[in-house]
């Protein structure tokens, strides 16, 4: 795999369909969180979630040949269950199909909330 500078090189990568799920997935964190610091982790990218200039966590997106990964984490994708039923999940990941539109909506949520637990914790 490509040693990527940016994560705007990284989505540029894709093929076409991929490309353009990753982009609307990083629209929708930008929104969420204008300001986060993004980094690759595990060579895909990720979005830093920062408390008292430490990184704390990460929310990462990768695309593959017929989904875009999203990875909030376990305890994100335990609160929006309910909501993500319609799509492939594992412990840390959801799985949106590029031939669907991406739940602009709910990732917003997801990703707020996240910040919201980070920003909460002790």
């Amino acid at each position: 795999m490509p040693d990527f500078k940016t994560i705007d090189d990284y989505i540029s990568a894709q093929p076409e369909g991929t490309k353009e799920a990753l982009i609307t997935m990083k629209q929708c964190i930008l929104k969420a969180l204008p300001d986060v610091e993004e980094l690759f982790n595990y060579n895909i990218p990720a979005f830093a979630l920062v408390k008292n200039g430490k990184i704390e966590q990460q929310i990462m997106i990768a695309g593959y040949k017929k989904h875009v990964g999203f990875y909030p984490h376990p305890t994100t994708i335990e609160k929006f269950y309910d909501r993500l039923t319609d799509f492939k999940q594992g412990k840390g990941s959801i799985q949106f199909p590029i031939d669907k539109p991406i739940p602009c909506d709910l990732i917003i949520e997801m990703v707020k909330y996240r910040k919201q637990l980070i920003n909460s914790d002790n």
